[in-house]
Protein backbone atom coordinates (compact mmCIF):
# COMPACT_ATOMS: atom_id res chain seq x y z
CA UNK A 1 0.00 0.00 0.00
CA UNK A 2 1.55 3.74 -1.18
CA UNK A 3 1.90 6.31 2.15
CA UNK A 4 -0.15 9.76 0.32
CA UNK A 5 2.36 11.91 -1.10
CA UNK A 6 2.29 14.43 1.97
CA UNK A 7 4.53 17.49 0.31
CA UNK A 8 1.87 17.62 -2.64
CA UNK A 9 -1.62 17.67 -0.33
CA UNK A 10 0.44 20.43 1.80
CA UNK A 11 0.57 22.40 -1.85
CA UNK A 12 -2.63 21.68 -2.75
CA UNK A 13 -3.89 23.08 0.66
CA UNK A 14 -1.38 25.90 0.52
CA UNK A 15 -2.65 27.02 -2.47
CA UNK A 16 -6.78 26.45 -1.51
CA UNK A 17 -6.03 28.88 1.29
CA UNK A 18 -4.34 31.38 -0.93
CA UNK A 19 -7.19 31.12 -3.69
CA UNK A 20 -9.78 31.65 -0.86
CA UNK A 21 -7.63 34.87 0.49
CA UNK A 22 -7.39 35.84 -2.57
CA UNK A 23 -11.12 35.81 -3.44
CA UNK A 24 -10.99 33.26 -6.37
CA UNK A 25 -13.08 30.85 -4.71
CA UNK A 26 -16.46 31.70 -3.72
CA UNK A 27 -17.82 32.09 -0.23
CA UNK A 28 -20.90 32.66 -1.23
CA UNK A 29 -23.16 35.46 -2.38
CA UNK A 30 -22.55 38.95 0.32
CA UNK A 31 -25.95 39.77 2.17
CA UNK A 32 -27.54 42.77 1.34
CA UNK A 33 -26.94 45.77 2.98
CA UNK A 34 -29.51 46.58 5.74
CA UNK A 35 -31.30 50.15 5.50
CA UNK A 36 -33.62 51.54 7.85
CA UNK A 37 -36.08 52.40 5.28
CA UNK A 38 -39.58 52.49 7.33
CA UNK A 39 -41.08 53.91 10.59
CA UNK A 40 -44.43 53.53 12.09
CA UNK A 41 -44.79 56.23 15.03
CA UNK A 42 -47.81 55.29 17.50
CA UNK A 43 -49.53 57.86 19.57
CA UNK A 44 -50.92 56.13 22.81
CA UNK A 45 -54.39 56.06 23.49
CA UNK A 46 -57.20 58.08 21.50
CA UNK A 47 -60.45 58.93 21.10
CA UNK A 48 -63.13 57.55 23.74
CA UNK A 49 -59.35 55.69 25.75
CA UNK A 50 -57.85 59.00 27.13
CA UNK A 51 -55.38 57.60 28.59
CA UNK A 52 -54.10 58.64 31.57
CA UNK A 53 -55.94 61.73 32.84
CA UNK A 54 -54.19 64.58 34.34
CA UNK A 55 -55.40 67.74 36.43
CA UNK A 56 -55.24 69.67 33.21
CA UNK A 57 -54.49 67.21 30.16
CA UNK A 58 -55.04 63.82 28.50
CA UNK A 59 -52.24 61.18 27.74
CA UNK A 60 -53.90 61.22 24.17
CA UNK A 61 -53.65 64.55 23.02
CA UNK A 62 -49.40 64.73 24.18
CA UNK A 63 -48.70 61.70 22.63
CA UNK A 64 -49.96 62.44 19.58
CA UNK A 65 -48.25 65.85 19.51
CA UNK A 66 -45.15 64.27 20.17
CA UNK A 67 -45.64 61.47 18.09
CA UNK A 68 -46.38 64.07 14.94
CA UNK A 69 -43.91 65.94 15.78
CA UNK A 70 -40.90 63.11 15.94
CA UNK A 71 -42.38 61.97 12.42
CA UNK A 72 -41.81 65.97 11.18
CA UNK A 73 -38.50 65.87 12.18
CA UNK A 74 -37.38 62.53 10.45
CA UNK A 75 -39.30 63.25 7.28
CA UNK A 76 -37.56 66.62 6.90
CA UNK A 77 -34.22 65.65 8.01
CA UNK A 78 -34.39 61.77 6.78
CA UNK A 79 -36.40 61.77 3.59
CA UNK A 80 -35.27 58.40 2.72
CA UNK A 81 -37.25 57.09 5.62
CA UNK A 82 -41.00 56.37 5.34
CA UNK A 83 -43.38 57.48 8.50
CA UNK A 84 -46.35 55.61 8.81
CA UNK A 85 -48.63 56.60 11.90
CA UNK A 86 -51.30 54.49 13.77
CA UNK A 87 -53.21 57.97 14.10
CA UNK A 88 -52.93 61.30 13.41
CA UNK A 89 -56.13 62.71 14.95
CA UNK A 90 -57.71 62.22 18.12
CA UNK A 91 -59.26 58.37 17.40
CA UNK A 92 -59.83 55.48 18.76
CA UNK A 93 -57.56 52.57 17.39
CA UNK A 94 -57.90 49.32 18.43
CA UNK A 95 -54.24 47.51 20.43
CA UNK A 96 -54.10 45.01 18.05
CA UNK A 97 -54.29 46.97 14.97
CA UNK A 98 -51.49 49.49 16.15
CA UNK A 99 -49.08 46.10 15.77
CA UNK A 100 -50.87 45.35 13.14
CA UNK A 101 -50.62 48.36 10.78
CA UNK A 102 -46.39 48.05 11.34
CA UNK A 103 -46.34 44.05 10.88
CA UNK A 104 -48.73 45.02 7.11
CA UNK A 105 -46.14 47.55 6.16
CA UNK A 106 -43.48 45.29 7.04
CA UNK A 107 -42.01 48.15 8.76
CA UNK A 108 -38.31 48.54 10.23
CA UNK A 109 -39.11 49.95 13.78
CA UNK A 110 -41.98 50.84 15.79
CA UNK A 111 -42.20 53.31 18.12
CA UNK A 112 -45.32 53.82 21.03
CA UNK A 113 -45.38 57.41 22.66
CA UNK A 114 -47.10 57.62 26.00
CA UNK A 115 -47.21 59.42 29.26
CA UNK A 116 -46.83 57.70 32.52
CA UNK A 117 -48.75 57.97 35.89
CA UNK A 118 -48.38 57.01 39.75
CA UNK A 119 -50.31 57.27 42.96
CA UNK A 120 -47.60 58.77 44.18
CA UNK A 121 -47.34 62.21 43.34
CA UNK A 122 -43.92 62.53 43.94
CA UNK A 123 -42.96 60.17 40.89
CA UNK A 124 -41.16 61.32 37.64
CA UNK A 125 -38.94 60.81 35.01
CA UNK A 126 -38.82 58.93 31.80
CA UNK A 127 -38.46 55.88 30.77
CA UNK A 128 -38.57 53.25 27.92
CA UNK A 129 -40.00 50.07 27.35
CA UNK A 130 -38.95 47.11 25.18
CA UNK A 131 -41.01 43.57 25.64
CA UNK A 132 -39.16 41.11 28.41
CA UNK A 133 -40.92 39.69 31.34
CA UNK A 134 -37.82 40.89 33.85
CA UNK A 135 -38.61 42.98 37.18
CA UNK A 136 -42.59 41.67 35.60
CA UNK A 137 -43.94 42.20 39.60
CA UNK A 138 -42.48 45.61 39.31
CA UNK A 139 -43.83 47.11 36.43
CA UNK A 140 -47.29 45.08 36.44
CA UNK A 141 -49.08 48.42 37.34
CA UNK A 142 -47.66 49.74 33.74
CA UNK A 143 -48.64 46.81 32.62
CA UNK A 144 -51.80 46.50 33.24
CA UNK A 145 -52.64 50.31 32.40
CA UNK A 146 -51.02 49.99 29.02
CA UNK A 147 -52.81 46.80 27.94
CA UNK A 148 -56.09 47.77 29.62
CA UNK A 149 -57.28 49.51 26.20
CA UNK A 150 -58.23 46.07 25.27
CA UNK A 151 -61.32 46.19 27.71
CA UNK A 152 -62.71 49.01 25.61
CA UNK A 153 -62.93 47.05 22.32
CA UNK A 154 -65.82 44.86 21.39
CA UNK A 155 -65.58 41.79 21.49
CA UNK A 156 -62.26 41.74 22.98
CA UNK A 157 -62.88 38.19 24.80
CA UNK A 158 -62.27 36.70 21.28
CA UNK A 159 -60.32 39.05 19.53
CA UNK A 160 -57.51 38.55 22.03
CA UNK A 161 -58.44 34.96 22.87
CA UNK A 162 -59.41 35.09 26.67
CA UNK A 163 -56.49 37.05 27.62
CA UNK A 164 -57.03 39.12 30.24
CA UNK A 165 -55.04 42.45 30.93
CA UNK A 166 -55.09 42.11 34.83
CA UNK A 167 -54.54 38.65 34.89
CA UNK A 168 -50.66 37.69 35.82
CA UNK A 169 -51.27 34.15 34.42
CA UNK A 170 -52.21 35.73 30.99
CA UNK A 171 -48.73 36.82 30.71
CA UNK A 172 -46.86 33.54 30.62
CA UNK A 173 -46.99 33.59 26.75
CA UNK A 174 -45.42 36.84 26.49
CA UNK A 175 -41.94 34.89 26.68
CA UNK A 176 -40.68 33.80 23.25
CA UNK A 177 -41.60 36.16 20.66
CA UNK A 178 -39.73 39.82 19.90
CA UNK A 179 -36.35 37.57 21.83
CA UNK A 180 -35.22 38.03 18.44
CA UNK A 181 -35.51 42.13 18.50
CA UNK A 182 -34.39 42.40 22.01
CA UNK A 183 -30.71 43.29 21.32
CA UNK A 184 -31.64 46.26 18.57
CA UNK A 185 -34.93 47.34 20.58
CA UNK A 186 -32.57 47.98 23.77
CA UNK A 187 -30.39 49.55 21.61
CA UNK A 188 -32.57 52.68 20.49
CA UNK A 189 -34.56 52.19 23.83
CA UNK A 190 -31.14 53.19 25.48
CA UNK A 191 -30.47 56.11 22.84
CA UNK A 192 -34.03 57.79 23.89
CA UNK A 193 -32.96 57.38 27.30
CA UNK A 194 -29.55 58.74 27.25
CA UNK A 195 -30.73 61.87 24.79
CA UNK A 196 -33.34 62.69 27.66
CA UNK A 197 -31.01 62.84 30.12
CA UNK A 198 -27.93 64.60 29.06
CA UNK A 199 -29.33 66.24 26.03
CA UNK A 200 -33.13 67.66 27.42
CA UNK A 201 -31.70 67.53 31.01
CA UNK A 202 -34.86 65.25 32.49
CA UNK A 203 -34.61 62.79 34.86
CA UNK A 204 -34.31 59.06 33.51
CA UNK A 205 -35.56 56.15 35.16
CA UNK A 206 -34.01 53.73 32.44
CA UNK A 207 -34.22 51.34 30.08
CA UNK A 208 -37.43 48.55 31.25
CA UNK A 209 -38.59 45.32 30.17
CA UNK A 210 -42.76 44.80 30.63
CA UNK A 211 -45.07 42.51 28.35
CA UNK A 212 -46.69 45.35 26.73
CA UNK A 213 -48.93 43.72 23.89
CA UNK A 214 -48.51 46.18 21.36
CA UNK A 215 -44.53 45.60 21.45
CA UNK A 216 -45.05 41.73 21.92
CA UNK A 217 -47.18 41.34 18.51
CA UNK A 218 -44.92 43.78 16.61
CA UNK A 219 -42.39 41.48 14.19
CA UNK A 220 -39.29 43.99 14.56
CA UNK A 221 -37.36 45.98 17.13
CA UNK A 222 -40.07 47.53 19.18
CA UNK A 223 -40.37 50.26 22.19
CA UNK A 224 -42.36 52.05 24.06
CA UNK A 225 -41.37 55.56 25.42
CA UNK A 226 -43.32 56.96 28.32
CA UNK A 227 -42.81 60.66 28.25
CA UNK A 228 -43.00 61.55 32.10
CA UNK A 229 -45.83 61.37 34.96
CA UNK A 230 -49.01 63.41 34.35
CA UNK A 231 -49.91 62.64 37.92
CA UNK A 232 -46.65 64.90 39.02
CA UNK A 233 -47.67 68.53 38.65
CA UNK A 234 -44.41 70.02 37.60
CA UNK A 235 -44.18 67.50 35.10
CA UNK A 236 -47.48 68.12 33.89
CA UNK A 237 -46.91 71.66 33.18
CA UNK A 238 -43.69 70.37 31.63
CA UNK A 239 -45.51 68.66 29.22
CA UNK A 240 -47.81 70.52 27.94
CA UNK A 241 -45.57 73.15 27.10
CA UNK A 242 -44.38 73.52 23.59
CA UNK A 243 -40.98 73.87 24.78
CA UNK A 244 -40.86 70.66 26.47
CA UNK A 245 -42.96 68.75 23.58
CA UNK A 246 -40.32 69.98 21.16
CA UNK A 247 -37.16 69.10 23.58
CA UNK A 248 -38.72 65.77 23.71
CA UNK A 249 -39.28 65.10 20.34
CA UNK A 250 -35.98 65.96 19.26
CA UNK A 251 -34.43 63.85 21.65
CA UNK A 252 -36.49 60.54 20.15
CA UNK A 253 -35.80 61.77 16.57
CA UNK A 254 -31.66 62.08 17.38
CA UNK A 255 -31.72 58.96 18.69
CA UNK A 256 -33.14 57.28 15.93
CA UNK A 257 -30.94 58.97 13.81
CA UNK A 258 -27.58 57.29 15.80
CA UNK A 259 -30.21 54.36 15.86
CA UNK A 260 -30.03 54.11 12.10
CA UNK A 261 -26.40 54.89 11.21
CA UNK A 262 -26.01 52.23 13.99
CA UNK A 263 -27.19 49.15 12.79
CA UNK A 264 -26.58 50.63 8.85
CA UNK A 265 -23.12 50.47 9.55
CA UNK A 266 -23.08 46.60 10.75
Amino acid sequence: MKRPKVKNILIISVLTISFLLSGFISTGPKAPEFKLKRIVIDAGHGGKDPGTVGSMSKEKDIALKVALQVGQYIQENMPEVEVIYTRKTDTFIELKERSNIANRNKADLFISIHCNAAPSRAAYGTETFVMGTKNFEANFDIVKRENSVILLEENFEEQYEGFDPSSPESYMMFNLMQKAFLSNSLSLASKVEEDFSTRVNRYSRGVKQAPLYVLWTTSMPSVLIELGFLSNANEEKYLNTKEGQTYLSSAIYRSVKAYKEEIEAL
